[in-house]
């Protein structure tokens, strides 16, 4: 998961970029990087670390240009400590190309070989986004030969693209002195939108947020499998791509990783988060009494839609239980689970008054490895509780995920092979309840008619794209082993520190 954004306008981007950066920076915390273009010159700054501390004023002034790109890193391919390896991403010919991609290609290590031998081109990094780049290059140098290019073209090359990359891929990238091009996955994994200012500005972003917090309006979202050309003039052409696309968005980005006022595919983030709350209540009160709970508390902050929902539901009072602090450095690097658990209480402090003496149901957005889980629920019995209930507003994540969210192998996932009877024992609550997930498939659905379905892989092990196999999990072991997993207890949060999680349980 990344956050990216491009932007043509009459004016220079530099400002407007880093301003739509800052509302993605919950996408990604790892690296930042921008890209303008003056002239058919490029212009780019990237390295490690959050938006604010990568850009200064010298860095600013030195990006020029009414036409940019630019991404907020979250590493889930590649060295996640390589600072070559943070975008955009470039490469000379044809005409010069810049490119940001957020998702995950499942076939980048046979593309990589191909684009060798074949295309004869070379790949100087791990990162599965500068295979995608030399793919779209290279077809596009295909399909532009001895001919000028226009929008047909482009479009051309696209469909090229699509024909060659799998798994989940939202791209910005752009084209020197002919425009800007973005493009979306057949199946609508990771989401893109646009929009316009009103005054010649043309703005593509993964969230609807970046737009309307940079005073552009929201026009649309980038369809599964189209690509939107802007030219040089803001002018824009669309074309689907793609022979079969159907729309099947990334079902995490309701539950925890999309801001809850951003708006994807026709849905509401917020809405969906309470609609998740209400079947939750139902699937609560299958499970046991709500007269045995006192208040109901959300673990800051995604979960708290649906843990307000769920109060409601069941007629119980509603309390912030927890204080998150926001100004606690990143503590990925740790000798061990005695200092894991030490950060944990420095980014979370129970508030006794709300838990002295009272059955409380915690509710969380979701739980990945269960860790973090067992160390709030013993934080909320030292703060007072008599009993500790815990909630969560996802079913069980029981598969890894391989399309662009840094869910751990199944050997880490504390629900992978185990009986909710059995999670409950580790994590140490009176009761556990999960969401179900034909429910939460049902209930956001419910939200726009035109969703086909939901890529969910992590909780019903259905890989939409059809090609992930067992050998892939087995590279990914292979990967993180020698890489070193330096997460806390979340999709990658300890490396994103995610300012509205609660480290994922």
């Amino acid at each position: 998961m990344c956050g990216i954004v491009g932007v043509i306008s009459k004016a220079p981007v530099n400002q407007l970029i880093y301003d739509a950066l800052l509302l993605l920076q919950h996408r990604g915390q790892d690296a930042a990087g921008i890209v303008t273009m003056l002239d058919n010159k490029c212009f780019m700054h990237k390295a490690r670390g959050m938006v604010r501390d990568v850009f200064r004023t010298r860095n600013m002034r030195a990006l020029p240009g009414n036409v940019g790109l630019g991404q907020v890193r979250y590493p889930t391919a590649g060295n996640a400590y390589s600072e070559e390896e943070a975008q955009p991403f470039y490469v000379n010919a044809p005409f010069g190309m810049v490119l940001v991609h957020n998702g995950n290609l499942t076939n980048a290590t046979a593309l990589k070989k191909e684009l060798f031998d074949v295309d004869r081109r070379h790949i100087n990094t791990e990162s599965d986004s500068e295979v995608l780049l030399n793919v779209l290059a290279h077809e596009l140098e295909l399909a532009a030969r001895d001919l000028p290019l226009t929008p047909a073209e482009v479009f051309k090359a696209v469909r090229a693209v699509h024909k060659r990359i799998k798994g989940s891929y939202a791209v910005i990238a752009l084209i020197a002195g002919h425009g800007l091009l973005a493009f979306r996955d057949p199946f609508g994994i990771r989401p893109l939108v646009y929009g316009e200012s009103g005054t010649g500005d043309v703005m593509v972003a993964s969230e609807s947020v970046a737009l309307e917090g940079t005073g552009n309006k929201l026009t649309r979202d980038v369809a599964p499998g189209e690509a939107i050309f802007i030219d040089t003039h803001g002018q824009i052409h669309a074309e689907q791509c793609a022979d079969n696309p159907s729309l099947n968005p990334c079902m995490f980005e309701f539950v925890y990783l999309a801001r809850p006022d951003s708006v994807m595919d026709g849905v509401s983030v917020y809405q969906a988060r309470l609609n998740m709350g209400e079947t939750l209540a139902q699937r609560l009160i299958s499970t046991m009494p709500p007269s045995d709970i006192d208040v109901v508390i959300p673990i800051p902050e995604s979960s708290r839609p649906s843990a307000m929902q769920l109060a409601h539901k069941i007629g119980k009072p509603y309390r912030e239980g927890f204080v998150k602090n926001r100004y606690v450095g990143r503590t990925f690097i740790m000798p061990g689970q005695g200092v894991r658990k030490k950060s944990v209480r420095q980014k979370l402090n129970a508030i006794g008054l709300e838990f002295k003496n009272r059955n409380v149901l915690l509710v969380d957005d979701s739980i990945v490895r269960g860790t973090t889980s067992k160390e709030i629920v013993q934080m909320a019995r030292e703060a007072g509780a008599r009993k500790v209930y815990l909630a969560s507003a996802a079913p069980p994540v029981r598969y890894p995920n391989v399309y662009g969210i840094d869910m751990p192998t199944p050997t880490e996932l504390i629900a992978h092979n185990r009986s909710i009877e059995e999670i409950r024992e580790f994590i140490g609550a009176d009761a556990l309840i999960y969401q179900d997930v034909a429910a939460m498939k049902r209930v956001v659905a419910a939200l726009n008619p035109k969703l086909n379905g939901f890529e969910a892989s992590c909780f019903d092990g259905v890989y939409i794209t059809g090609d992930v196999s067992k050998e892939d999990f087995e590279t990914m072991r292979s990967q993180r082993s020698a890489q070193g997993s330096d997460e806390e207890d979340g999709p990658g949060r300890g490396r994103l520190a995610i300012p509205n999680a609660s480290e994922q349980g």
